[in-house]
């Protein structure tokens, strides 16, 4: 299972020490994930022999309409393993899953977004994952956390519907903001997920970096076409 974090300068914790606190707590990666123009450093190798966890290179799109985000994504998605997009507006969330280039829309129930049965086909049909967003659960309290929790069992219910595929996350800016697999089961199964779905959403990031690792190897002449007999090298 993976998480999907924010480093340092996007977040408060270095790769590494995010990295350390993950294998602690029985993760098999991590996502750094973090924006464009905070883009972190760090050895992916070192890190990985250091703490036995593997460290995905992902990147998030900011912007403030589809225009720019159409942009940004076209600028980022060979600087990336994974390439999510942030949501949180019924223009950006209806962009990001119309574009299959898109691994992830993020957090698509923040601010004024929103998450229907028409983007929910969309994302099934372009293969984009929609983001479970725990944070709010876990951060948020009074009538900001109701509020968290009626859009996240809103989400889930269009999502489980029309069979969209998702992640699951607790969108992490420190380590001290790591939670544990086994914790995350147990805040989705209080708002309506089964322990499997919450588990399933963790893996999806492992398995979306493994395919898109794939694709980017010399195995591929170019995304979706793979190089055959013929045109290999010598």
């Amino acid at each position: 299972m993976y998480e999907a974090v924010h480093a340092r300068p996007d977040g408060e914790s270095t790769v590494a020490r995010l990295a350390s606190t993950a294998a602690d707590y029985g993760f098999d990666g991590v996502v750094v994930r973090n924006g464009g123009d905070a883009r972190a450093e760090y050895d992916a190798e070192r890190v990985r022999e250091a703490y036995g966890v593997d460290v995905v290179d992902g990147l998030t799109v900011r912007a403030d309409g589809p225009e720019a985000a159409s942009g940004a994504v076209g600028n980022y998605r060979r600087d990336a393993t994974l390439l999510l997009v942030a949501g949180g507006t019924p223009e950006l969330n209806r962009f990001a899953v119309e574009q299959p280039r898109v691994d992830v829309l993020a957090h698509p129930m923040r601010g004024d977004g929103d998450f229907n049965h028409v983007l929910a086909k969309a994302a099934r049909a372009n293969g984009v994952r929609v983001e479970f967003d725990l944070s709010p659960v876990l951060r948020e309290s009074g009538g900001q956390r109701v509020q968290a929790l009626s859009k996240l069992r809103r989400l889930r219910e269009v999502v489980d519907h029309y069979d969209a595929p998702y992640v699951v996350s607790a969108d992490p800016s420190s380590h001290l903001q790591l939670r544990a697999p086994r914790e995350l089961v147990a805040v989705g199964e209080a708002v309506g997920f089964s322990a499997e779905q919450v588990r399933t959403g963790l893996r999806e990031w492992g398995r979306l970096a493994k395919r898109n690792r794939e694709r980017q190897s010399e195995a591929f002449i170019e995304p979706g076409v793979e190089r055959g007999r013929y045109e290999e090298e010598p």
